[in-house]
């Protein structure tokens, strides 16, 4: 039995450039290009096969871009079901300036899809629960209701599977009313979500408490960008420094240590050790360009190196 599905209802081929500086009106002209299958789930699931787990990866794709996202995606050996849809996967396009060491990211908004394939994916799920983790990563596409995540959410407890969300907006604030077993968001996320400032670690770590106290998710881990990371539970908390690597792009390292987390909480690792993963795969993502994620190979290293 498969252990760990995830689930990425707006996936995208991740187009990479780079250039020395971005500026407005000018025509720039940009280095070679780099292509990886992209969205959250997707990306999560890359990570999980490169540590070794058992994993399937769910998504949407359609048209020449959804053809070469899913070549990608076989190049790379992840296992995978592709729910087909009638519209266009999206691209997403990075531009890497080099003057600067800044990612400028523009990000579509995606096919519109029917319900008949929303339907579909749900249906999907439904069909090959349990597992250990259910992670349900990145937004959604147009045409997909608010409360798609929430029904996954709820479908999975049923079941006694653990969920893993790391999306925005009002799907994120419709499935935490269901209950969650780990929620990860950005600074900004949790900020957007509870309508704070959350200036400090104090204001921040009481926000992500409140969410575990109200029984909206059993752990919270916030990804606080160069400041490091924490996570919280009903017994504990935890705060990280970022690891220091030599940064070639900001891009995926949150799906990275969702990865590194879920792949240690499934090997029985207690929390904190599966925190440690989690930061190392999110360090060892700052390493190649684009969305190339982390090597399993500079996830142990880090790791062992920053106990």
């Amino acid at each position: 039995m498969t252990d760990i599905l995830t689930v990425t209802m707006n996936p995208a081929l991740d187009v990479l450039t780079t250039i020395d500086q971005v500026s407005h009106t000018h025509k720039m002209r940009c280095g070679a290009v780099l292509k990886h299958p992209g969205g959250g789930g997707v990306n999560v699931a890359r990570v999980l096969h490169r540590l070794g787990a058992n994993c399937v990866a769910l998504y949407m794709a359609g048209g020449v871009t959804g053809e070469r996202h899913h070549k990608l995606m076989s190049t790379e050996k992840v296992r995978c079901h592709v729910m087909p849809i009638a519209e266009e996967t999206r691209e997403s396009f990075s531009v890497h300036e080099t003057s600067s060491g800044n990612d400028f990211r523009f990000v579509l908004p995606g096919p519109q899809v029917s319900a008949a394939e929303v339907e579909a994916c749900f249906d999907y799920v439904a069909q090959h629960l349990p597992k250990q983790f259910l992670v349900i990563s990145g937004g959604l596409a147009p045409g997909v209701p608010t409360d798609f995540y929430a029904r996954l959410a709820a479908l999975a407890k049923q079941h006694g599977v653990r969920v893993v969300l790391d999306t925005n907006g009002p799907a994120l604030a419709q499935a935490l009313k269901v209950g969650v077993y780990l929620f990860k968001p950005s600074l900004r996320e949790l900020r957007d979500l509870t309508g704070q400032p959350l200036p400090d670690a104090t204001s921040q770590i009481a926000a992500a408490q409140q969410l575990v106290q109200s029984k909206q998710a059993e752990i919270v881990a916030v990804s606080l960008g160069a400041d490091g990371a924490m996570v919280v539970s009903a017994d504990a908390q935890w705060h990280a420094k970022s690891i220091q690597v030599n940064v070639k792009t900001t891009i995926g390292a949150g799906d990275s240590f969702v990865a590194g987390m879920v792949w240690s909480l499934g090997r029985g690792s207690h929390l904190t050790e599966a925190f440690q993963f989690a930061m190392a795969a999110g360090a060892a993502a700052l390493m190649s360009p684009g969305t190339s994620l982390c090597a399993a190979e500079d996830v142990h290293r880090l790791k062992l190196s920053h106990i």
